[in-house]
């Protein structure tokens, strides 16, 4: 274990820089942090790329016991069990992915006391022998992943989350819960279900990832404006979401075609060749997977450059969720959102032939028209998706709204006339018949209803039928009508409707014309020209390192992590420490073999496990005087006397403690009264010039 129970209690801040080899906190970290640590629940509400993992990871460590983590998907949890290993920390996953041996491992570190995180599915809950494990663990701390899994108003609804507020009660321990996108009513089911109504300390930090650009496109041709997207993009990882299977199979044979690495995944295929393609994913820079949504959740890929949906998303909380999964370095990444009519037909569909009540499909209709708001916002994207999760923004001047300002006309006149050919036929009608009237056309159906007498018939004339429906749905993207599905998508208006029909607001709109796609320029290079070789090469060093443990290349160091060495150029491993992602494990592992690719040959001498476990500390540094000390004064002041030395680690403990007198150092490990009489005048004169 890395903390006996009788041990102070860690300071986060020292294990933060030790284990995981960040220098400072994220935003908002620190205080969900010490929440957590300080026995509370908590419920976090953190961007995609936030570090939302780090905040149950890091109290796991500083607190006693065991801390059960529960978590939906196996790849998900298998990726944050390798990483925390490759930190050094004791973690574990009973999944039915399990070899028996790697089973046997997390039972006997849960016997032994060392276990710090047990990764476990929520169905896993339903067997009563998890009870009995985790009271034996001495569990204590609940962690729950992805949170919004328990919300049936969420999009990744999970039943056996439900569970979680039983296991909470039965072991009693805090329990801290976690999602990176949850509306108001959504949070709202995850503090009934978890915390029995019992309000949380509750975080929301926030849902702007400033890092990623936002785009829409209408669809025209939309295989050639994906193709065209990813040529502009060539050799960066990257994402497309498709809304069918088959569609995922048929873009990436596209790709392929046009020379691209790239693969399938949807949920139709067998579970060995899922994996394979999530293992291929993580490992390989550059690869394009065209999958349905059954692919992101359990993909722990900081370095995704790019998502592209080539259909419309379900909802808002769905498009955030998946355009999440790009960027998640921090680095520049780019989103491209393709939708057309036949897309909004396909998701009113799904909401209309799904299984919920009645209230629940006229809530993911407002969801839907919600996202449709989006994809024909009039002004800056972020401001309208931070407005939908409650957030005031400045224009982000990252989105394709800032960049080009979309041509604008006053609808008020257009919507009011669509109003009123809704009300005149009793809400009863959907968009194509409306359109009809507002048109002119006469068809059977239009007179046997009398539609055709109604002051509205032929009224809109002056716009097009595509011109008429780009205005049906910008009123939706209003949420001015929505469909009824009591009445089989029958347009019913708003309350937000009633003033633009009485004349009392006014209304804008965008001219949705159709324009060829133009992909936008390569992403700008992550370092400047001068440093790309030397990322190239630490790239190339990482990839050798992954391929020789069979892990992935992140797993060794993110790409943020190896841009801030090229940029920075460390010299010594004590440069090397400061690198943010560098912690004492990482450097132990890896830092010889990155120092040569940067400072060359020879750069990293041997250096004694006393003397790294200083690294990147101010203590090196004192550690490194006192070295000089005792070795100019081995045969005293005179170099005639006996030889005496002190070993490394008394040094390190000296360097680490810092006596203030000939007495505490004599109480050093190590020490003693011929040392402290040889080397203690200069010991005490190195410590009392660092102070």
């Amino acid at each position: 274990m890395l903390e006996r129970p009788s041990d102070p209690a860690p300071d986060p801040g020292e294990l933060l820089a030790r284990i995981f080899g960040f220098q400072a906190f994220r935003p908002g970290q620190e205080e969900i942090v010490r929440a957590v640590i300080a026995g509370r629940d908590t419920l976090a509400i953190m961007p995609t790329g936030g570090g939302k993992s780090l905040c149950f990871q890091l109290p796991a460590l500083c607190l006693p016991g065991m801390t059960v983590v529960i978590s939906p998907l196996i790849a998900l949890m298998r990726d944050q069990v390798r990483a925390l290993k490759a930190a050094g920390v004791e973690a574990g996953a009973l999944t039915s992915g399990n070899t028996e041996e790697e089973t046997e491992e997390v039972f006997a570190a849960i016997d032994e006391g060392r276990l710090k995180l047990l990764y476990i599915a929520p169905e896993r809950l339903a067997s009563g022998a998890t009870m009995a494990l985790l009271r034996r663990a001495r569990t204590g701390l609940i962690a729950v992943d992805e949170a919004h899994c328990v919300s049936q108003w969420g999009h990744d609804f999970r039943p056996d989350y439900l569970r979680i507020g039983e296991l909470k009660r039965a072991l009693g321990v805090p329990l801290a819960a976690f999602t990176a996108t949850a509306d108001e009513e959504t949070r709202a089911e995850i503090v009934t279900r978890l915390f029995e109504g019992r309000a949380p300390a509750t975080f929301l930090r926030g849902f702007d990832r400033p890092n990623i650009h936002l785009a829409f496109e209408p669809k025209d041709q939309p295989r050639q404006q994906i193709l065209r997207f990813a040529a502009a993009r060539r050799g960066q990882s990257g994402i497309v979401y498709c809304a069918a299977r088959a569609r995922t199979e048929s873009l990436a044979a596209a790709l392929r075609e046009a020379g691209h690495p790239a693969c399938h995944y949807h949920g139709g295929m067998e579970a060995e060749d899922r994996r394979a393609v999530e293992a291929r994913f993580q490992r390989e820079d550059g690869l394009i997977v065209v999958a349905t949504v059954a692919f992101g959740m359990g993909i722990d890929k900081p370095d995704i450059r790019w998502v592209a949906h080539a259909d419309l998303p379900k909802s808002i909380e769905g498009y955030y969720q998946e355009i999440g999964r790009a960027g998640r370095d921090g680095a520049p990444a780019e989103t491209m959102t393709l939708y057309g009519p036949d897309d909004i037909r396909f998701r009113r569909q799904q909401i209309d032939e799904g299984l919920a009540p009645a209230e629940r499909k006229a809530a993911d209709h407002g969801r839907l028209n919600a996202l449709l708001g989006l994809a024909e916002a009039t002004s800056c994207r972020r401001q309208k998706l931070l407005a939908y999760f409650g957030e005031a923004a400045e224009p982000c001047n990252n989105c394709d709204l800032c960049e080009t300002p979309p041509e604008l006309f006053d609808g008020t006149e257009a919507v009011r006339k669509a109003l009123s050919a809704a009300l005149r036929t009793g809400e009863s009608y959907g968009a194509g018949h409306l359109i009809e009237i507002l048109l002119g056309q006469t068809n059977e159906r239009i007179a046997a209803r009398g539609h055709d007498r109604l002051p509205t018939f032929g009224v809109g004339k002056d716009l097009t039928r595509p011109q008429w429906q780009a205005v049906f749905r910008q009123m939706m993207g209003h949420d001015l009508v929505r469909p009824d599905v009591e009445r089989h998508g029958a347009l019913v208006m708003t309350e937000r409707a009633l003033p633009i029909l009485r004349g009392e607001e006014a209304i804008t709109l965008r001219r949705d014309l159709v324009r060829a796609a133009k992909g936008r320029p390569v992403v700008k290079a992550l370092v400047s020209e001068e440093d790309a070789p030397l990322l190239s090469a630490l790239k190339a060093k990482r990839r050798a390192l992954a391929e020789a443990a069979g892990v992935p290349a992140y797993v060794v160091f993110a790409d943020r992590t190896l841009i801030e060495m090229a940029e920075a150029r460390p010299a010594s491993l004590d440069a090397m420490a400061r690198i943010n992602g560098v912690g004492a494990k990482k450097l132990e592992s890896y830092g010889a073999a990155f120092l040569e690719v940067i400072a060359g040959a020879g750069a990293a001498a041997p250096v004694h496990p006393a003397r790294m476990k200083l690294a990147g500390r101010p203590e090196g540094a004192l550690f490194d005087q006192l070295a000089e000390a005792q070795l100019a004064l081995a045969r005293g002041a005179d170099g005639q006397e006996r030889y005496l030395s002190c070993t490394q680690t008394t040094l390190r403990q000296i360097a680490e403690q810092k006596p203030k007198s000939l007495e505490g150092l004599e109480r050093i490990s190590g020490m003693g009264a011929q040392k402290v009489e040889r080397f203690g005048a200069a010991f005490l004169a190195l410590i009392a010039a660092e102070a």
